[in-house]
């Protein structure tokens, strides 16, 4: 099993800094980077939250689920555009990361779905996310929740 391990002091000094914080794995290093969020109305409606995430190891690991305070049921969900230019949006299950790739959670595309928010989502605020691997391991990011109109962590 592979072995997941947040450092804490460099997420504690980037988090008090204002910066999304990198989570840093073990040997086969998974590295999640710029991760935000935006600012939602209320919680009657779903939030969302992006970030990269990259397999730095040898092995290829199996992103296979969410969990967050923040929300009851966290999820990745996926939009994709037909050809008629007509938006969807569903679950995308297990997502396999290969040695030396990345993938990326942002809008428009793969993103952390927050479904059942337990508070609203208030700008200047953060939240932790934890990332579940097929092997056991996780790893915990804590997510900037951004502005209502933010288009990404530079914003």
């Amino acid at each position: 099993m592979k072995k997941y391990i947040l450092t804490g002091t460099l997420a504690a000094l980037l988090t008090l800094g204002g910066l999304s914080v990198p989570a840093l794995a073990g040997p086969e290093d998974v590295v999640v980077e710029n991760a935000w969020s935006r600012a939602s109305i209320g919680m009657n409606r779903p939030g969302a939250a992006y970030m990269t995430i990259r397999n730095t190891g040898d092995e290829p690991v199996t992103l296979i689920g969410l969990t967050t305070p923040l929300a009851m049921m966290p999820e990745i969900h996926e939009t994709k555009t037909n050809a008629e230019g007509v938006s969807s949006m569903s679950p995308a299950g297990e997502i396999a990361i290969a040695p030396g790739e990345s993938i990326a959670l942002e809008p428009g595309g793969l993103h952390a779905m927050l479904m059942r928010l337990q508070e609203p989502m208030t700008e200047g605020d953060t939240f932790p996310l934890t990332l579940l691997f097929d092997d056991g391991g996780e790893v915990t990011v804590e997510v900037p929740i951004l502005g209502i109109a933010a288009r990404g962590p530079e914003d």
